[in-house]
């Protein structure tokens, strides 16, 4: 089979990028493993689909991005999230956004966002044909196709790389751009999980498991440097059987970047909307109203009903003490509790569990005005498989479509079909 580009991978970055080329007039090919497109955005935002961050500036959408950001200042600048907004609901897919500038499918369906995405391509002209690459075929500098692996040979004049990373290999992303991108001599980032839940060394996670925590404020401290304070943020969390999850702990994970056991500590405030002294007072109005009773039963209204036995034994205030023998210093010794509730991380879950993968192929050997390989002619790389990761919240996916729109626009000016970008 002969093409003038070849996509490998059709997920976010993979389709944007084959349907980008093909209305550039490109004979385009998308090369994919899975009988279906685009496995791994069916599953983002919960099923949901967190499709871009309407944030408010390139600068701040670059800040969002903690790992290389300042490499996608081309690519941002090219195609923004308002213009991930106007693809979608110029192809009948309305957008809403939601608290922190999160931007959903209005129907609340993933589904909605692949169909979207796969008609683009395939209106434009891609042939989407199943397969999985496993070399490049490069001659004389320049890349001249792939070979699959069953030994079948696609002839193409460029070639972009937009196979993901190694998060949900059950989608497909098994990290075979890392494979082909050495073959090619570029340099790996060694991966690890970002955007993953963590392990914490607290038992009373086990008896928390289940238990949503919503409006609270978190902490993040690095014990390396004294006590340091590198993350802070407010949401929502999720104890499970292994540590702690949900938006916040994901967010947070990103800046755990020297992972060692007990290196990190989280700091959770149940109480973000109280100071300590307001917090006292609120306790203290409890157990005016609970005088005659036991402190472990004093705390059903300010605590979920699971936290209460938890924070009673870690108060080390008997749980059996009548409410009116509670002295004023382990009164405010509570509410110091309560507005710094500590969990210790041990390391992070394992990287399939991960929403992205931190790492990839070095950015210092792709031009970043173009997406193109440095030492390979007519190799390009697009989203994931790339080292860049972002905050969640959209901005991953936005980095997929605006790294897979140059990369595409890029290979089309190089073939004699659009602007060049240089």
């Amino acid at each position: 089979m002969k093409t003038q580009l070849l996509v490998i991978g059709a997920g976010a970055a993979g389709l944007m990028a084959a349907g980008t080329a093909a209305q550039c007039g490109v004979d385009t090919v998308l090369l994919e493993r899975n009988e279906r497109p685009a496995r791994k955005v069916m599953i983002t935002g919960k099923g949901r689909c967190n499709v871009t961050n309407a944030c408010s500036s390139l600068q701040n959408l670059i800040a969002n991005v903690p790992v290389n950001g300042r490499f996608l200042y081309s690519a941002f600048s090219r195609f923004m999230p308002s213009d991930t907004v106007d693809f979608f609901e110029s192809r009948g897919v309305p957008l809403k956004k939601e608290r922190g500038n999160r931007v959903f499918p209005v129907s609340d369906k993933a589904v909605d966002i692949v169909d979207c995405l796969v008609s683009f391509a395939e209106k434009s002209g891609v042939k989407i044909i199943n397969g999985r690459a496993a070399e490049l075929i490069i001659e004389d500098g320049s890349v001249r196709g792939i070979r699959t692996e069953d030994g079948a040979e696609i002839r193409a004049e460029k070639v972009i790389v937009a196979t993901g990373g190694v998060s949900y290999p059950q989608t497909g992303s098994t990290g075979d751009g890392y494979t082909l991108a050495q073959q090619a001599g570029h340099t790996v980032v060694p991966v690890k999980p970002s955007l993953v839940p963590l392990e914490a060394h607290e038992g009373f996670c086990t008896d928390l498991m289940g238990l949503s925590l919503r409006n609270i404020a978190i902490k993040v401290y690095d014990t390396k440097r004294s006590n340091k304070v590198i993350y802070e943020d407010f949401g929502e969390m999720l104890f499970t059987h292994f540590g702690v999850s949900g938006p916040v702990i994901l967010s947070a994970s990103s800046h755990l970047r020297e992972m060692e056991r007990g290196r990190y500590k989280i700091g959770i405030d149940l109480k973000p909307a109280l100071s300590e002294e307001q917090l006292d007072a609120r306790i203290l109005r409890d157990f005016s109203e609970n005088i005659n009773r036991n402190y472990i039963n004093a705390l059903n209204s300010l605590l979920p009903k699971k936290l209460v036995p938890v924070i009673v034994k870690l108060s080390k205030i008997p749980m059996a003490t009548k409410v009116n023998q509670i002295t004023k210093e382990q009164r405010r010794d509570l509410a110091v509790l309560l507005k710094n509730f500590t969990v210790t991380i041990t390391g992070y879950r394992p990287i399939e569990e991960a929403i992205i993968t931190s790492g990839g192929v070095d950015t210092k050997q792709i031009n970043p005005k173009t997406m193109e390989s440095k030492l390979v002619e007519g190799l390009y790389f697009a989203g994931e498989v790339i080292d860049v990761d972002a905050y969640t919240g959209g901005f991953n996916l936005q980095t997929a479509f605006s790294t897979g729109r140059l990369a595409a626009q890029s290979a089309a000016a190089a073939l004699g079909k659009g602007e060049a970008y240089e």
